[in-house]
């Protein structure tokens, strides 16, 4: 059986202001925003050049940018997934990472420790 039908690959790759364009060996072409890849939107036109593709075209590399892209990574509409990483961490998914947001975006304190409290004089009321 042969795989290389059924894995898409790329045959060519290129580049216009705003996206990243792939050819497939079955003759799809494929526009990706660069956006969704942020070490290629910040990159030269020179440095976005300077890539291999590995696995007969299912991979993309940019070894100065540290980017890899998989063709079929392309096809699922995923992104840099190195990005979605720390949005996932900003937005939350991590309860530790929320909680310290909540805390600062109210300027409350963190709650004292019990040690704390013992050392500290309390009021009375009378």
């Amino acid at each position: 059986m042969n795989t290389s039908v059924n894995k898409p690959a790329a045959r060519r790759v290129w580049f216009d202001d705003l996206n990243l364009w792939v050819e497939l060996t079955d003759g799809r072409q494929l526009a990706v925003p660069l956006a969704y890849f942020p070490r290629l939107q910040r990159a030269t036109p020179r440095q976005r050049l300077r890539f291999s593709m590995s696995g007969g075209g299912t991979g993309l590399h940019w070894d100065a940018l540290d980017e890899d892209i998989s063709v079929a990574g392309l096809l699922a509409g995923r992104g840099d997934q190195t990005r979605s990483a720390r949005v996932h961490r900003k937005t939350g998914s991590n309860g530790a990472a929320t909680r310290r947001r909540t805390s600062r975006k109210t300027n409350r304190t963190p709650k004292r420790t019990a040690e704390a409290s013992r050392s500290s004089p309390r009021k009375l009321a009378v």
